[in-house]
């Protein structure tokens, strides 16, 4: 074996762990991501090969099925134009991971003499150098452990914007629920309100009511028609961006929900924040940031040693002299020689250390920054989740069937005379404002369930 081929013999056996001789991290990028698995158990290095074939096969210009269930668009969520650059990107890093510990390239030089050189032993007419570099081995695995670590932070970029994406199509589809259900509350209670303008009718043809009264029940219904023109057009809007999130044509149909799942799971703050930290990618991503920069303190410290170079050189010599006794003739020459750099300049190399250090330092508290990030988030959902859960059994049990009895009680007694029609004006109004709030405590519930499951990196259900 030549001296060239144990060298990277060696390089070899040095890089074949990978991140996977890294403390805390092992099994290098698919490994690494493993640990922090989003529903479905797939680390995302298997879920971006999916991804990769679903790109292959979906053609994006065209407008995709109709999607009745919020299952089938979350299928649909790989099409995401951001997500399709960011496994991209993740792919680009995993390739630079598979050369960047190669040896570089050999160099083959070659030099033509326009006028020879004479020596004794004949015109020297040209020479051939071949040389190769070799870098400060540890250092090129330094530098391949450092791109392996950076690659799966990717990884993880790349979870944590598919969480993200969800989570907002979830809170887009849950909106369009609550849309949905204001426009039927409002065309319900226009229905009523017909019913009211009726009566107020009759009540004027009998002289126990005065024509305002049906002015005030047709304004009445005028603003119920305003607030329905209003909603439709922000039901519009909001399934156009639900459109968008899943990477498909805006006019595709959507189906909206006909009801939510807003059952709180049986849960605590200690135990959401555990699942964050475990499974949180962008906690995941800071942590695997720290090994990243760990190594790329290794790699400066590293730049200091020189990079050695060795070559070897044929001379080609004509036979153009007499024979002497002392030198060969036309033989030609050979050469081998040997370089290595020379780095003197220290303060340079402290700097590049000291860069490195701060970055490895800043690093680090990058991770405590997160985790007091998802710890304040998740506070803050829980509690919103709770706020509108209790909300809603309010609205449900007590307030909103009081509202409807005193209506009822309301339209009796003005059919028998008893009340002013202003006194149902105001009736109706509060039970259409209770029915709105109902409904929209259900959508913060299931938003805010959303965006806790985004939070625990996709664990609560």
């Amino acid at each position: 074996m030549t001296r060239l081929n144990y060298l990277r013999l060696l390089l070899a056996l040095c890089t074949v762990g990978g991140c996977a001789t890294s403390s805390g991290l092992r099994g290098g990028p698919q490994g690494t991501t493993s640990n922090a698995v989003i529903s479905g158990g797939a680390s995302p290095e298997i879920q971006q090969v999916g991804h990769a074939e679903e790109l292959g096969a979906i053609d994006l210009a065209q407008p995709q099925a109709f999607a009745e269930s919020l299952l089938d668009l979350e299928q649909l969520v790989q099409q995401n134009p951001t997500l399709s650059r960011l496994w991209r990107e993740y792919q680009a890093a995993q390739s630079k991971v598979r050369y960047i510990d190669e040896l570089p390239d050999p160099k083959l030089g070659a030099n033509f003499f326009l006028s020879p050189i004479e020596t004794a032993a004949g015109s020297q007419r040209a020479n051939l150098t071949l040389s190769q570099m070799l870098p400060w081995l540890p250092r090129l695995d330094a530098q391949a452990q450092q791109a392996c670590f950076e690659a799966t932070m990717l990884g993880q970029v790349y979870e944590s914007q598919r969480l993200k994406i969800v989570a907002d199509l979830r809170a887009t589809w849950y909106r369009i629920y609550v849309l949905q259900k204001q426009i039927d509350t409002n065309q319900a209670n226009q229905e009523l309100l017909e019913t009211l303008i009726d009566v107020a009718n009759s009540q004027v043809s009998t002289g126990r009511a005065s024509q305002g009264d049906v002015l005030a029940g047709t304004l009445e219904y005028s603003k119920l028609e305003e607030q329905v023109v209003t909603l439709r057009q922000q039901l519009a809007s909001t399934k156009a961006r639900l459109n968008r999130l899943i990477g498909r044509d805006v006019q595709t149909p959507i189906a909206a929900p006909q009801q939510l799942d807003t059952t709180l799971p049986d849960m605590d703050q200690a135990l959401l924040r555990s699942l964050a930290w475990s499974h949180q990618p962008d906690i995941q991503a800071a942590q695997i940031r720290t090994h990243a920069t760990r190594w790329g303190v290794e790699v400066a410290r590293l730049k200091r040693r020189p990079d050695f170079t060795v070559s070897a050189s044929w001379f080609a010599i004509d036979n153009n002299r007499p024979t002497p006794n002392i030198v060969d003739v036309g033989q030609d020459a050979w050469a081998v020689g040997a370089m290595m750099t020379l780095p003197i300049r220290g303060e340079k190399y402290d700097a590049m250390e000291q860069e490195a250090l701060w970055k490895h330092a800043a690093s680090g508290s990058s991770v405590e920054e997160v985790k007091q990030e998802y710890d304040a988030l998740l506070v803050d959902l829980w509690e919103q989740a709770r706020a509108a859960d209790e909300t809603a059994r309010l609205y449900r049990d007590t307030i909103l069937p009081e509202a409807k009895r005193v209506l009822e009680a309301d339209q009796e007694a003005y059919a028998n005379g008893k009340v002013e029609f202003d006194r149902i004006v105001r009736d109706f109004r509060n039970v259409i404002t209770l029915e709105l709030g109902y409904h929209r405590s259900l959508g913060q519930i299931a938003t805010a369930m959303a965006r806790i499951w985004q939070a625990t990196g996709g664990q609560v259900f």
